[in-house]
C-alpha cells in the first residue's frame, strides 16, 4: 500500500510540473487518503502485534 502511496505522489508531482492541475490534485488526493490508510494499519499492527507476542 505503500507503494501505491509513493506512485501517486510521484504522479501527482509530475503532472503539477507539466500544469495538469486536475491530474495533479486528482493524485495528491488518492496518494493522501492512502497514506492515512497505511498510518493506521502500521499503528493497528504494532498495537496487537504487541499484545499477542507478550
Amino acid at each position: 500500500m505503500l507503494r501505491w502511496t509513493v506512485i501517486f505522489i510521484i504522479l501527482a508531482l509530475v503532472a503539477g510540473i507539466f500544469g495538469f492541475g486536475g491530474i495533479a490534485a486528482g493524485a495528491a488526493s488518492i496518494a493522501k487518503v492512502l497514506f492515512f490508510i497505511f498510518i493506521v494499519l502500521f499503528i493497528v499492527s504494532l498495537i496487537f502485534g504487541k499484545r499477542f507476542k507478550a
